[in-house]
Formats: C-alpha cells, structure tokens, sequence
C-alpha cells in the first residue's frame, strides 16, 4: 500500500518517535511510505536524521507549523492536498493536534479513501484555559467526521475521546506506543560508570526524571517535592534527562531553594542516549500533567527501574500500584515527595517492582507489534466494502 504519515514536527518526543518507528517497520514490510512533517525543531532536538534513515520518502511541508496561523495554516492545507492528490496514498495516517486537524482535512480533500489519526494526548486537556479547550475539542469534532479509524496509545484516550463526543467507541483501537525494547537491558557496569560520571556515591539514590524541560511536564511539581524529600533522606540525587525552554528557569528556582547541587541536568542528549542513561537511575519520577501513554516510564520499566507516576491519563496502564510501580494523585506534591522518600528508603521493594515492571513492557511495548497491528488495521480498512 501507498501510506503517508503526517505530523507537525520532528522534534525528539514520544509521538514523533513512535511515527518514524511505524515509518521504519512498515518500509520493512515492504510498503511504500511517505513521511511528512513542518521544519520546526527546538531546544528538545531534532528527529530529522533518524527519519531520513528509515527508508522511506521525506516530504517537508514548509508552512505545517505548531503554532496557530490561519494564513499558514491554510496554505499548509492547500499544500498537503496536493500532495496527496500527487501521491495518491491508500492511507494517510496522521498524528499531533495540528497535523491531525490539518491533515484529515486535506486527505479528505484530496479524495483519500482510509483516513486514519492517532490520539498520542488528548489535544483538549486539563492543562488549557477553557477557550482553548473548547476550541480543540470543535476542530477535532470537525476532522472526526472524516476520520475512517482512531488509533489511541492508551485507553484512557479513547474514554476521554468518546466522552467528548469526537467518535463512537467502534471507532476507536488501542495500539501501545513501541519501542526497541531491544535497547533497554539492566546493566550493571554502565550503572557504575554513570553515577561516577554523575558525582554519586554507592550509598546515594538517583532519582531520575526524562522530559522537555518545559511547562506541565512536572518539573515545577518536582522542585516542590525536592526539600521535603532530602529531609526524608538525605541521600537523595536527582538527574533531569533532557532540554527546553524552561531550563534557566528551573536552574533559578533550585538556586532558589538552595537545592540546586542535587540535581544534575544532562542537556539535550541523543534518542540513542536515554536506553544506557536509564541504567544510572534507582527510581523514575514521572509528574506530567497530561499525557497519553508515558514513554519515559516504559522505557525506565525495560530497565528494571521503578516508576513513581502520576495518576492520569495512560500512566495507571503502565504503572499498577504495588506491583510494577507507585501511583501518586495528580498534583499532590506531598503525596509525592512521601513516596520518593519510601521507595527509595528501600531498595528490596524497587528490586521487586522494577523486574516485574520489566516483564511486563517487554511484551505490551515491542515496537515490532505496534507495527504489526497497524498493519493489520491498513488491511482491515484496504479491503472494507465501500459505497
């Protein structure tokens, strides 16, 4: 089949790593795919090179950008229409709130016959002012109407999907968001030769978070927690994986607190970088406010790291309390800075949590059947009855 994928940019996040995967296996299978995407990238970095490895086409489409612009906007739509008339894909795949909205639009301009989209967070969220929540939720309603199938990462997505009205739960199928389990392995000496290179001490535990370094991904909630949690134990380190916007930001509030020499920040690293960093971890702090399926915390939970999550959205998919993981009640910070005080006071229970939540991830996460089943959907649509 001809399928192109369309998303808003390239930066290095979760959605965009799981569409040049998707782009990758479904090359492997011998597909003909076009990847396309805007030419923003930022301080998070750029997934650019690893799209141009996978094989497949690159179509960039210069005026697909995040930011709303009805100009730009419109000119982006009239852009990917014709190229898809050109192209004329059996199914136009796309991802992100802009790219979704834009995307579906053109598609069904252009006469595509399966369009499909993929909700990796819910583009209206608790996060948002209410105008723009209500703006979203419109346009989303608006592109469902020519959407032919929703691909979620989680299923907290399609319940929040149908409870906004966007489509019938029939609609709707859960495809876990892959990854190259392959990659993340436990091992022992590159933990050692980390936290060396981290300035930790065999008796200190790292506490690690992976995320932009931007607003409602938790970092604010984190540096709140911080001095109730050293006072818990004073052998606490905290190593943030990652860059954005807010970084001077954040350096300032821990300066703030005085707290600024247990966190050590890495910069902006390689996507090939986080499998071996996440051996350097004891414990993942996860407190984002909105998600859909948190990658970080899978990836740590390959790597037989315990996860301290939040409770929303896709994360209690992941993390089952007492079992693979520690869920906190999104926002509490106290409830937070006691359960990285708890976990990390015992090393026997993260021992248990991290290896279960190993067994489970390496099945429900392989990035070989997220796709798989989507190329089993691609059929399922291809070949449906139609008129």
């Amino acid at each position: 089949m001809k399928i192109c994928h369309v998303i808003t940019r390239l930066i290095i996040g979760g959605a965009q790593e799981n569409t040049v995967l998707t782009c990758r296996g479904l090359v492997e299978k011998d597909h003909e795919v076009t990847l396309i995407a805007g030419p923003e990238t930022g301080p998070e970095g750029s997934l650019w090179d690893q799209a141009k490895q996978t094989g497949c086409a690159i179509e960039q489409i210069d005026f697909l950008r995040r930011t709303i612009s009805p100009l730009s906007d419109w000119r982006a739509r009239r852009d990917l229409t014709a190229l898809f008339k050109r192209i004329q894909p059996d199914v136009v795949h796309t991802h992100s709130s802009k790219a979704g909205i834009i995307g579906r639009e053109a598609a069904s301009l252009a006469g595509v016959s399966n369009i499909v989209h993929t909700i990796h967070g819910m583009s209206f969220n608790r996060t948002q002012p209410p105008f723009s929540r209500w703006l979203y939720r419109t346009l989303e309603r608006r592109a469902a109407r020519v959407t032919t199938a929703f691909v979620c990462v989680a299923d907290a997505m399609t319940e929040q999907a149908v409870a906004a009205g966007l489509a019938p739960a029939s609609s709707f199928i859960t495809i876990r968001s892959g990854m190259e389990v392959d990659l993340f392995t436990p091992n022992p000496e590159l933990r050692k030769s980390l936290r060396k290179k981290w300035g930790v001490s065999k008796d200190e535990v790292v506490v690690g978070t992976v995320a932009r370094l931007f607003k409602n991904k938790g970092y604010e909630d984190i540096i709140q927690a911080i001095p109730q949690a050293v006072v818990g134990n004073k052998k606490l380190k905290f190593v943030w994986i990652g860059d954005g916007a807010y970084r001077q930001r954040y350096e300032q509030s821990l300066q703030a607190i005085n707290l600024r020499n247990r966190v050590h920040l890495t910069g902006l690293v390689s996507p090939t970088e986080i499998p071996k960093l996440m051996n350097g971890f004891d414990m993942l702090v996860h407190a984002s406010h909105w998600e859909g399926l948190p990658r970080t915390v899978v990836q740590a939970s390959l790597t037989e790291v315990p996860a301290i999550s939040y409770d929303n959205d896709g994360a209690p998919e992941v993390v089952i309390p007492n079992q693979t993981g520690v869920l906190v009640k999104c926002g509490q910070i106290d409830q937070l800075a006691t359960a990285i005080i708890k976990l990390s006071l015992d090393p026997k229970q993260r021992l248990t949590l991290g290896r279960a939540a190993r067994r489970k991830c390496l099945s429900d996460f392989d990035w070989r059947r997220m796709v798989d089943q989507l190329d089993q959907l691609y059929a399922k649509l291809f070949l449906r009855p139609t008129g």
